[in-house]
Order: structure tokens, then C-alpha cells, then sequence
């Protein structure tokens, strides 16, 4: 199977926006609405628009990529096998991280919040024994530990053990007709119908399931994460509903501007929701989250569209950034913290405080994965990489091929 360069460089980016987007929750306002580990002191209120623009679709978009690489690994690997790698090359890393790149977080938000003592070693101890801790001491306080932005690791792996669970149904002859059916989409129907499960979602589920990110009891979340991982397998790498994706991505993407407009506009008439009628609100309402989830595929089907316009070819940057992109994930959320916690006293400015955390941020991880990562062969696996890098691993084999001929 040849290599898809636009989904791994899309999947480069959306990791690389996940980075700009937990830096922008350090700023975003109104803070009672935008909350985060920590909170500078420069708040803005316009940063509200272009967060909203991305947060409706950034996280359904990985889970959309991690279904694709089941897809592709599914070529390769026997369900045994594949159930085993993934759970490996998640969990692994998944506990590692909450052990030693994770406490970092819930040590500055809880020295912020005054509810933990300052001193990271003791609360270090402390941390790695359970707690207790005093309520609200940081985020998952009441559990002892906290896995914070990890957390989208054990939901791919739940949601990959079900997809291998499901998979013998989905190749037998009415499953593969149902993923046929997926191929077939063309046109308008390719932009609203995959949006259709996804709003019957938010409806009965969004209210009632608030996500928290704790995997138990968090029905909405998973409803809707399950089915972009779902889709992203089916979708794999049919080359037809591919270029149609292509063709669309000047409908896809005015489409997601207008429908996003629309939300926007639809919200600032909330100032007047006090005077109107129920029936008139509960419209309202309903028309918000339609076009919160509409605007979210669009937005979906234009970054896979024009992604594979530009991006479907090998670039240079992309075999170091491929494997780069996992341990900036494990890291980019403690460096960011561990970096805010130092600036934020300091009162630089609402330029310089910014502007250096965001470069404390990108020159930490780069440090700590180019230094220290990818030439520690233990430490590798730790960190979601293989132990061998690629370059390594071929050349190994190539050896070997020549050796026995």
C-alpha cells in the first residue's frame, strides 16, 4: 500500500494546532467560560471566536486519523496482532505519561490555586502514592492522579478494541455493502449526511452527558468520537470518494465559513433571549447546534479535501515530523504549563508572555524529543516510537535480506 503523505501531514498539523489551541486557552476569554489548568493575566475576549472556529472540529479530526491508521494497519496485521500493537503503542505511553510528563500539570494548577504547597518533589511523593488531595485541587483531584490532555489515548484504544471486536461483521458481505455504501457518497449528500448520526448525538445526548473526559460516563463524547473513528476506517484510502472530497473543497470549505457565520451571529442574538417566547428560545437552541455540528463536518470534509489536493506528496519535512509527533503530544501541555507558571508573574506584556511560551514550548519539546527521545532506545516505546528508528530498521533488514542470499 503506498504512503499517504497528506493524512500524515495532516495529522502532523492537527497536532500542531492542538498546541496553538492549549496555548490560546492560557488567554481566551471571558475566563469564567474558558477555563484551564492556569489563567494569565492578559485576557482576550476576541480570542473566543477563532477557538470556537477550531474546538467544534480539532478533536474529531484525530479521531477521524486514528481510524484510518487501523485501516491501513488492517493490511498488514492479523487482528491478534493489531490488537496488540495498539494497545502497546497507547498504553504504554499513556501510563508513562501520567507517571512522569503528566504531574507537572496538576502541581502548578494546584500551587495557583493555593490548595497545594509549593515544592515538586514532595508533591511529586505524594502524587505517585494517590493523594488525597483537598477538593478542586487540580483537575481529577477526587481520583488521585489525572491523565489531563492524555486523555484522547484510552478513548482510541477503547474505540480501536471495538472496531477489531466489530470488524469480522464489518468484512462480511452486508458489512462491506454498508462501508460500499460510505464509497458511494458524492455531492451534497457527502457533506450533510455523514453530519446526521452527529447531530441526533448532541440532541439526546449533549445535556444530559457533559463530557469529562474520564472515559466512564461520558456518553456524548463517546457517541460522536466513536463515530468519526468509525468513519475514518471506513473512509481509509478509496481513492473515488477521495477525489471527490478533492472536488468539493471549495463547497466544503464556503460552506463551513457560512455555516460557522451563522453560528456567530445566531449566538450575539442571545442578548435578547430574555424577552422572547419559550418556543422562540427553544428554536434558537436548536438552530445553534445545528449548525455547531454541521459547520464541524464541513470544516472536516475541507481540511481532508484540501489536504489531499496539496499535501499527498513527500515532503522532506514529513518522515521526522511523522515520528516527532507523538512525544510532542505526551510533551507539549507540561513544557506549556511548566513554561506559563514561570512567565506569568513576571508581567511581560500581553506580546512577550505569549510569544515566549509558545517558543519555550516549541524549543522544549523540540530538545527533549531530538536530545534525549530518539536516541534512547528504552526510552523510545515510552514515548508511542518504536524502539529501532525507521532508518535503522530497513537498513537492518536490508543487511539481513543480503546475508541470506
Amino acid at each position: 500500500m503506498n504512503r499517504r503523505h497528506d493524512i500524515d501531514a495532516l495529522r502532523v498539523l492537527a497536532f500542531g494546532l492542538l498546541i496553538l489551541y492549549h496555548l490560546g486557552m492560557l488567554y481566551v476569554g471571558p475566563a469564567d467560560d474558558w477555563k484551564f489548568h492556569l489563567k494569565s493575566s492578559y485576557i482576550a475576549d476576541w480570542l473566543e471566536q477563532p477557538m470556537l472556529a477550531s474546538s467544534f472540529w480539532r478533536m474529531d479530526l484525530l479521531f477521524l486519523i486514528s481510524g484510518m491508521a487501523v485501516h491501513f494497519l488492517r493490511g498488514r496485521l492479523s487482528l491478534p496482532r493489531l490488537a496488540w500493537k495498539r494497545t502497546v503503542r497507547l498504553l504504554v505511553p499513556l501510563l508513562f505519561g501520567m507517571a512522569v510528563a503528566i504531574p507537572i500539570q496538576p502541581y502548578v494548577q494546584g500551587v495557583d490555586n493555593g490548595l497545594v504547597a509549593p515544592g515538586f518533589g514532595h508533591f511529586l511523593l505524594r502524587y505517585w502514592s494517590g493523594g488525597p488531595w483537598p477538593a478542586g485541587a487540580f483537575d481529577g483531584w477526587q481520583f488521585g492522579v489525572t491523565w489531563n490532555h492524555l486523555w484522547y489515548l484510552p478513548y482510541v484504544w477503547v474505540y480501536t478494541l471495538l472496531l477489531l471486536a466489530l470488524l469480522p461483521a464489518l468484512e462480511s458481505p452486508v458489512g462491506q455493502r454498508a462501508i460500499a455504501a460510505v464509497h458511494r457518497l458524492r455531492g451534497w449528500p457527502l457533506l450533510v449526511l455523514p453530519a446526521l448520526p452527529l447531530f441526533a448525538y448532541n440532541l439526546l445526548l449533549a445535556a444530559r452527558f457533559p463530557q469529562n473526559h474520564a472515559l466512564i460516563g461520558d456518553w456524548y463524547a463517546h457517541a460522536g468520537y466513536a463515530t468519526m473513528f468509525f468513519y475514518g476506517y471506513a473512509i481509509g484510502t478509496h481513492p473515488a470518494l477521495w477525489s471527490e472530497l478533492a472536488r468539493l473543497r471549495h463547497r466544503s470549505l464556503g460552506l463551513a465559513v457560512c455555516l460557522f457565520t451563522a453560528h456567530l451571529l445566531l449566538g450575539r442574538m442571545e442578548v435578547f433571549a430574555g424577552t422572547w417566547p419559550a418556543s422562540a428560545f427553544a428554536i434558537e437552541r436548536l438552530g445553534m447546534r445545528a449548525l455547531h455540528v454541521f459547520y464541524a463536518w464541513s470544516a472536516i470534509a475541507a481540511v481532508l479535501g484540501w489536504g489531499h489536493q496539496y499535501l499527498n506528496r513527500p515532503f522532506r519535512w514529513l518522515p521526522y515530523a511523522r515520528e516527532a509527533v507523538f512525544p510532542w503530544y505526551i510533551l507539549h501541555q507540561s513544557v506549556l504549563l511548566a513554561m506559563a507558571y514561570w512567565l506569568i508573574p513576571l508581567k511581560l506584556g500581553a506580546v512577550w508572555e505569549p510569544t515566549l511560551v509558545l517558543l519555550g514550548t516549541v524549543g522544549g519539546c523540540a530538545a527533549l524529543h531530538e536530545l534525549v527521545i530518539r536516541r534512547t532506545r528504552w526510552l523510545r516505546p515510552l514515548f508511542g516510537l518504536d524502539a529501532k528508528p525507521r532508518a535503522v530498521r530497513i537498513e537492518t533488514a536490508a543487511v539481513a535480506q543480503t546475508q541470506a542470499a
